[in-house]
């Protein structure tokens, strides 16, 4: 016989057997599970979005600058449709010549910047074409917002010149700095409120799943139903829990 405490109620919304033998809980059990683990829900939750904005505010913010270059031909000569085409594919070819070495070399040289190629070449640099134009944006990334700029645009110049020296009168392609970088005003990162919600979401998964695992490794019996599934034995009847009683005894 399963001695249950008194609120423990089974009926239709319980099942006790699934299809293939094997004990199902209900939602409301699911239910019961998540408010009874809550605080190993809300401790994980804390934990994790605390450190998280914490660990944001203390890294050093980052800033963004960012210039763009155009590609195009020389004055004087006419661009057919096809030609037009043309350059829109010869940007997106171009856009991968400006992160290159000889470009880094000339931005470096001219800039007096304290780096080697392939510092400057690194995960903080990001060029690419912006779509169905003929512009090329170049975005650098750095904790000092002044040498953002120097060097977004040392690059941009950089590869104007090359190209200038590469193209002759045969094809007068040009590429030039449209849009040059200016400095920053705010930093681009990190984000501590962005940060601490998303640990915050992952702490309710992590939370979550914890306290479920918890409760799989629990052998309480905390059901009649549960009982039987794992005994294999039917329950003929629930005892219910009753608590002690403080009142004080009566003498005669």
């Amino acid at each position: 016989m399963y001695t249950t405490p008194a609120d423990a109620k089974s009926g239709p919304g319980t099942s006790a057997v699934a299809a293939e033998g094997e004990y199902a809980p209900s939602l409301r059990e699911l239910l019961r599970v998540i408010r009874r683990r809550l605080w190993i829900i809300v401790l994980v939750m804390v934990v994790l979005g605390g450190g998280a904005v914490g660990f944001s505010l203390t890294q050093t913010p980052e800033y963004e600058a960012s210039t763009k270059i155009l590609v195009g031909q020389e004055r004087g000569i006419s661009v057919a449709p096809s030609d037009a085409m043309g350059l829109l594919q010869l940007t997106q070819t171009m856009a991968e010549g400006v992160s290159s070495r000889p470009v880094a070399e000339t931005a470096i040289r001219q800039q007096n910047l304290r780096m080697t190629p392939e510092d400057l070449l690194g995960e903080n640099l990001n060029v690419e074409q912006v779509p169905n134009t003929q512009f090329i944006l170049v975005t650098y990334t750095d904790t000092n917002p002044e040498r953002a700029r120097r060097v977004a645009n040392a690059i941009g110049e950089a590869f104007s010149e090359r190209v200038s020296d590469v193209s002759s009168s045969a094809n007068s392609i040009t590429a030039s700095v449209w849009d040059p970088a200016v400095t920053p005003d705010e930093p681009v990162g990190p984000d501590p409120i962005r940060n601490g919600f998303l640990a915050l979401a992952l702490g309710l998964m992590v939370g979550v799943g914890l306290a479920f695992l918890l409760e799989y490794l629990d052998d309480t019996w905390r059901s009649a139903e549960e009982a039987e599934w794992i005994s294999g034995v039917p329950t003929f009847g629930v005892i219910p829990a009753f608590g002690r009683t403080t009142g004080k005894k009566v003498g005669y």
